[in-house]
């Protein structure tokens, strides 16, 4: 068993709105992780474009059987916060997911780190409000598992990152089993680390013809949804 998760971040709107409709071709579910108030970003992620969806697309999304996940509330680099500050925001940006994503329910939540920079601190305490989170550590996990709540990445930017996606697979379908969570944003030249459209539409396809492989999102993979 290999475990493919592409793990788009941001919620870009004319990406996510592709995204999920070349995933739909293939028969999957697409896993789209997004800010929970994109009118309140950061200063730094303006150079990424201001064109984010809200709860409404991402419950038509939803709807359609997307994954949609926590990012933060703001874009901020909680490593860089005091622990406080940073569990504020985590909790505001879940509040909003409470209120405002349709049967939201954080023990089946992954929340995917800003920068995918997290700290001790942050690590230990997110698994007593969420199912798991996904930070920096490398692209390879082991398949899920009960217990199983910290989840590493890779990606490469800020230019396209279809040569190390590539890379990784290929280092991934080397080992008899595993899962690999890969972090990536929009498509062609929208967000950091953008792929094209049609590399993801080649891509499914080959991986869709591999029968060890498994395309899923981060929360359907690790709540059992084989």
């Amino acid at each position: 068993m290999h475990i493919i998760s592409l793990s788009f971040d941001d919620g870009f709107i004319g990406s996510c709105l592709r995204i999920a409709e070349i995933y739909e071709r293939f028969g999957l579910r697409a896993c789209l992780n997004v800010l929970a108030a994109p009118e309140e970003l950061v200063a730094e992620q303006y150079e990424w474009g201001t064109d984010r969806g809200d709860f409404t697309l991402w419950n038509e999304l939803q709807a359609r059987g997307h994954e949609i996940m926590p990012h933060g509330y703001q874009h901020a680099n909680k490593a860089e916060l005091p622990f406080a500050k940073a569990r504020d925001l985590v909790l505001r940006c879940l509040d909003i997911f409470d209120e405002k994503l349709d049967g939201f329910a954080r023990d089946r939540a992954v929340f995917n780190f800003p920068y995918n920079q997290s700290t001790p601190e942050l690590e230990a305490w997110l698994p007593t409000v969420v199912r798991a989170f996904r930070t920096s550590g490398g692209g390879l996990n082991p398949l899920p598992h009960r217990g199983l709540t910290k989840l590493t990445t890779t990606g490469f930017g800020p230019e396209n990152c279809e040569d190390h996606l590539d890379q990784q697979i290929e280092a991934l379908l080397s080992q008899p089993e595993g899962w690999l969570i890969y972090n990536t944003h929009g498509l062609d030249d929208e967000g950091w680390g953008p792929i094209r459209g049609s590399y993801l539409e080649q891509l499914l396809a080959r991986l869709s013809a591999i029968e060890s492989v498994r395309v899923l999102p981060t929360a359907a993979a690790l709540c059992g949804a084989l």
